[in-house]
């Protein structure tokens, strides 16, 4: 598998694995009714740095990359991880994420931190845990899923 920038070209691969992802409502904090455009401009805004996991030609995950915050804050990354429901479960996110940790140490970033990790995304927290993140914060009630109502996101962070 081979992990790189995102182009051109994988502007529609990119579309099939973020919009539906959107559209479940499930993990992110991201109106779940966004027309494709909408979804392409969220994923691909001017602040993110956008990467593919790819394997025979085949895109089978993307993330993106940026600053958390700016100013005093533009030290700590933020990424942003999807992976093709087909290829679940097959360590595309392990390694989308130790990509971006290196990216992020490559562009002078000394931390990294996830603002709105749903507790019910049992296998991205316990992923992100043993990739080293911890849960730093807890916001109570704070996402509204789709099934089972209000439930407790997490701030996860690690230092790089």
């Amino acid at each position: 598998m081979q992990i790189r920038p995102a182009t051109e070209d994988d502007t529609y691969p990119i579309l099939d694995i973020v919009a539906p992802t959107l559209a479940a409502g499930d993990t992110y904090a991201v109106s779940s009714d966004l027309d494709d455009a909408a979804v392409l401009s969220y994923w691909l805004g001017p602040t993110h740095e956008v990467f593919v996991a790819e394997l025979d030609g085949v895109i089978l995950g993307t993330y993106y990359l940026m600053a958390n915050q700016q100013g005093g804050g533009a030290h700590v990354a933020n990424c942003g991880y999807m992976t093709a429901p087909a290829a679940r479960g097959r360590g595309i996110a392990r390694a989308m994420c130790e990509h971006s940790l290196e990216r992020a140490r490559a562009r002078g970033f000394r931390a990294m931190q996830f603002n709105h990790v749903v507790s019910t995304n049992v296998g991205a927290v316990a992923l992100w845990q043993k990739l080293g993140f911890s849960v730093v914060g807890t916001l109570p009630q704070a996402f509204k899923h789709p099934e089972h109502g209000y439930v407790d996101s997490y701030v996860m962070f690690r230092s790089l």
